[in-house]
């Protein structure tokens, strides 16, 4: 038989297995013999004084099954399988191709930036020296955006597919079995690239394959149907089922399907900028105290209001965490943020952001389908463009910026290639910098603590999510235009993280193998 419990375990017990066990079992009276027993659900409660909430499963004259199903199993080999071809290697375009395997089809991606390993280079060149590579950053190249920028699992879209498959095939591949337990799961920037690397060996050891450094720069469209790809200019492929995941920072897809009279949509996105406080201030002021209690991870928040019907809130919040420059041109500043996997930075930080829409991008004469994009650009260049050349970002501390006022200084940070203090609530466009002014005024009453001159704002958080949609059939998920093409992903316009990315990379790939197998 199978009991489940409801416990309440101070902090400094969390880790003390026999603690929670005797708590168990003197719970349901079960005496002192020995049963397997694990956790399914941990999280912390810091409403009063903070405890964990934890459900446990123990299991009385019954084995406790695996923790997660073997995927081995249900892979198959598809060295001589129809191929589909996939076009970005992040969560989408990689969950995309083990799903395909699944299903007996062999994928084949592709991906502009380099693998994860090789990243690393890259990414301390744009930390460093403000070198920004176009191909590969911390947008593009193997894993995604998300490999370095945190590998945080929480997502609210759990009606299209299973978050729980997500997670379980992460843990497969090498994740620790915590994201399974956690509210808020979370791998950690040190940790994903192997993990990538594992879901990269699955695909090519069941036979698929994976090929680096091959930016996609033409599609062939013939009588409405996709027949070829062309990368680096030069290298042309045949191509009839074409899944394409190249994340929200593709522009130059967006230009290149514009360019082929591929139908896109304009839609609205999330912009702002990053705030980063000291981590003991975020502790005090969720936990109550610091230095907070052992046991305690470094406190996190979250933060939301409306604004004459716009919403205003905290996005991609890192607790011990860091700033981190996401540029993907030369001459532009953005900013993102990451923690490692003990989130140990004496620094925390989140984006804060609110919706752009039309109404806004038409005030600086943008319109149509580019409208959008061109307004987040205009906003990333004209930053740099303020200030000396490098990646290093303007900067104000949060109360000045509520203020209107330059600060004469700005605090210690995080971010590698360094903050000045520059006039952001001029630099922004005005349409958005009131509704963030706005939205600090609410949040500075919610939270006490939150607006202090230890805070302090950095610009630009602008690519939260893509500012155009590729439209798809919602039958059968491909292009309304173009037979063939299936958009994916957050930067098609459906997804927003790594989870929901990586369930649509499944959902897509599922119908793009029915169609395969049609033929």
């Amino acid at each position: 038989m199978v009991h489940r419990v409801e416990l309440t375990i101070p902090p400094h017990k969390i880790d003390d297995e026999a603690f929670i066990y005797q708590k168990v079992t003197s719970r349901l009276k079960l005496g002192k013999k020995n049963m397997p027993w694990k956790i399914i659900r941990r999280s912390i409660d810091a409403r009063k004084k903070p405890v964990y909430k934890v459900l446990v499963e123990i299991y009385v004259d019954e084995p406790m099954p695996d923790v997660i199903p073997d995927f081995s199993e249900q892979f198959q080999k598809v060295d001589h399988g129809q191929e589909v071809m996939i076009v970005g290697a992040g969560p989408a375009g990689y969950f995309a191709a083990l799903e395909c395997i699944m299903h007996g089809v062999k994928p084949i991606v592709w991906d502009r930036g380099k693998d994860v390993q090789s990243r690393r280079r890259d990414l301390r060149a744009i930390q460093q020296f403000g070198e920004v590579n176009p191909d590969s950053n911390y947008c593009f190249g193997e894993g995604g955006a998300g490999t370095y920028s945190d590998g945080k699992l929480y997502t609210r879209s759990k009606k299209r597919g299973s978050v729980q498959r997500i997670l379980e095939l992460l843990v497969f591949h090498g994740a620790t079995e915590d994201i399974l337990v956690d509210a808020h799961p979370h791998i950690g920037s040190n940790k994903l690239p192997r993990i990538i690397a594992n879901i990269r060996e699955t695909i090519v050891n069941y036979g698929g394959e994976v090929h680096f450094e091959k930016r996609l720069t033409d599609i062939e469209i013939t009588k409405g149907k996709i027949s070829g790809l062309t990368f680096n200019e030069d290298e042309s492929i045949s191509a009839r089922h074409v899944i394409l995941a190249t994340g929200h920072s593709a522009r130059d897809i967006y230009a290149l399907l514009f360019n082929r009279g591929v139908r896109l949509e304009a839609k609205p996105f999330a912009m702002g900028v990053r705030i980063e406080h000291p981590q003991p201030l975020i502790d005090q002021m969720q936990y109550g105290r610091t230095p907070r209690e052992k046991g305690l991870p470094a406190a996190s928040y979250r933060l939301a209001c409306e604004i004459r019907g716009r919403g205003v809130y905290s996005f991609c919040m890192c607790p011990g965490g860091l700033i981190v420059p996401a540029a993907t041109s030369p001459g532009e500043i953005v900013v993102n943020g990451m923690s490692l996997s003990r989130r140990d930075s004496p620094y925390a930080n989140s984006g804060l952001v609110t919706s752009v829409e039309a109404q806004q991008w038409a005030e600086h004469g943008f319109e149509g389908v580019m409208a959008g994009l061109n307004y987040q650009k205009m906003v990333e260049q004209s930053l740099f463009q303020y200030g000396d050349g490098s990646q290093r970002a303007p900067a104000q501390r949060i109360t000045d910026f509520i203020r209107k006022k330059e600060s004469t200084s700005v605090p210690e940070t995080s971010y590698i290639p360094g903050i000045y203090s520059a006039p952001l609530h001029t630099l922004l466009p005005t349409n958005l910098f009131k509704l963030l002014l706005q939205g600090l005024e609410v949040f500075g009453r919610r939270a006490k603590g939150y607006i202090c001159d230890e805070a302090v704002v950095v610009g630009t958080e602008s690519r939260t999510s893509a500012p155009i949609r590729i439209p798809r059939d919602l039958r059968f998920l491909s292009h309304p235009q173009v037979s063939g093409l299936y958009p994916c992903g957050e930067g098609a316009g459906y997804a927003g993280g790594i989870i929901s990315a990586a369930i649509d990379g499944q959902l897509v790939a599922r119908a793009v193998a029915d169609q395969v197998k049609l033929k």
